[in-house]
């Protein structure tokens, strides 16, 4: 008996799609679109070299992690500036995080202990900007911030609440992108040592309120950044 293909499911076309998602991802968080900017599928497969279905694929995953919107009768579309975006995303992780945090500090091990140390030292000398990438934070950085905060987070051992952060994470990483501030008033350097101070003194009362003043502190300041892009 002959069995039917499944074209839709082939490696083929996985790769492909795969391959796509990491461009437009990666070009949506360089900034190579504006707020707002429409994303055409049939323009993308163009540029891509694939199908239109390989496409549309990769904006669903691009949309699932906040980096793009899907509008009724409209396509798709980068998010435009918005206050009450960035502060929604702000809000839930405050919410969320520093009790996700208060979990990790009791239920981290010794080795979870070694990976918040080693990240924090890695934050801390990581130079925020560098020439070659201008007004923007650097992608090294931003790397070693993710995965700075993810670190806190990974004792409390609950991978769907670590997927929240993930999403939360990326959808906010946008805004800093965009906003690229420097604030030389902002200690970014001793919010980041208080926090690790305190989740390796297992004292959660502490960190949780200094992860919640952190956060507020960024989203104020994306606020600000906000208004400036839109009047620009």
């Amino acid at each position: 008996m002959t069995q039917t293909a499944h074209p839709s499911n082939s490696p083929g076309k996985q790769m492909l799609s795969e391959q796509v998602y990491a461009h437009l991802r990666d070009a949506i968080m360089r900034g190579d679109y504006a707020p707002g900017d429409a994303l055409k599928p049939q323009d993308l497969a163009k540029e891509q070299g694939v199908s239109l279905a390989v496409v549309r694929e990769a904006l669903v995953r691009v949309v699932g992690e906040g980096l793009a919107d899907r509008l009724p009768n409209r396509g798709f579309a980068v998010p435009a500036f918005s206050d009450r975006r960035w502060q929604e995303i702000a809000e839930a992780r405050r919410t969320i995080e520093p009790v996700v945090l208060r979990m990790s500090i009791e239920r981290g091990d010794v080795d979870w202990e070694a990976r918040v140390r080693a990240a924090h030292h890695r934050l801390a000398r990581t130079p925020a900007f560098v020439p070659e990438e201008g007004e923007h934070y650097s992608s090294t950085w931003s790397e070693a911030h993710r995965v700075f905060h993810r670190t806190l987070l990974e004792g409390c051992g609950n991978p769907v609440l670590l997927e929240t952060f993930d999403r939360m994470w990326t959808a906010s990483e946008l805004a800093r992108r965009w906003a690229a501030q420097r604030n030389p008033d902002r200690d970014a350097l001793g919010e980041h040592r208080r926090l690790e101070e305190a989740a390796l003194a297992r004292d959660a009362d502490t960190a949780a309120e200094v992860l919640a003043q952190h956060l507020t502190l960024t989203a104020a300041a994306l606020t600000g950044c906000t208004h400036q892009a839109k009047d620009a």
